[in-house]
């Protein structure tokens, strides 16, 4: 008898494109691979009502979700709307409780709203804002290329969403893989994860061979 395979769907981070999965390979033989795409956003849309229409873009029943940075707090939304055989997060939280403080703080004071979004489709001004002037050349070159969703709608959308998330109770069937040197979300704000050490924000795209050797073993667990 032929074992049908798991389907398997990515979902990017915040305006990332599927591209950031380029390096990420599961056995052929046991899943199947399938990326999700953020579109835009609805006036005012909740991310409820954003994760249900993105729900309808799977087209296998009981899927495994991974989900990275914003997508990973989006996948996890997906989870409440549909079954689902695994929820698999990389670089992102699992409720606002694991938060930076400069995000409460930008919540709190609304501060985000003042964020000039129209120019942050310039990728050079996006990446520092997000990841601060000591970005490297190497580096940028890599966020130009993976960062592809720059309408200004959508950023405003999904920098108020993160922000304002509702989450506060962790659901602890989620797997949460994280790098020790996350810069956007720092390791010590986050509970019950496997550590990846030097990991990154953009470990997803530098530490692809630790990825590809575990995630089959995590989703078959």
């Amino acid at each position: 008898m032929v074992m049908s395979k798991i389907p398997v769907y990515f979902m990017p981070g915040l305006a990332a494109s599927p591209t950031i999965f380029e390096n990420i390979k599961l056995p052929e033989d046991q899943f199947e691979m399938h990326f999700l795409e953020w579109f835009l956003p609805n006036d005012k849309e909740s991310i409820e009502s954003y994760a249900l229409r993105m729900t309808e873009k799977i087209q296998d029943e009981n899927p495994v979700l991974v989900g990275v940075s914003f997508g990973g707090v989006l996948v996890q939304e997906m989870a409440k709307q549909m079954k689902v055989r695994k929820v698999i997060i990389i670089s992102s939280v699992k409720s606002n409780t694991e938060f930076p403080s400069r995000f409460k703080v930008a919540k709190a004071t609304k501060a985000y709203k003042l964020i000039p979004t129209q120019l942050l489709a310039d990728i050079e001004k996006l990446v520092k804002y997000a990841f601060g002037d000591n970005i490297v050349a190497k580096r940028l070159k890599l966020y130009e290329r993976y960062l592809s969703v720059r309408d200004k709608n959508y950023l405003d959308w999904a920098i108020e969403t993160i922000l304002c998330w509702k989450q506060k109770e962790i659901n602890e069937s989620v797997i949460h893989i994280h790098g020790d040197a996350d810069e956007v979300f720092p390791i010590k704000n986050i509970q019950n994860c496997i550590v990846l050490k030097g990991g990154t924000h953009i470990m997803i795209v530098n530490k692809f061979k630790w990825l590809n050797e575990n995630l089959p073993k995590l989703i078959l667990k």
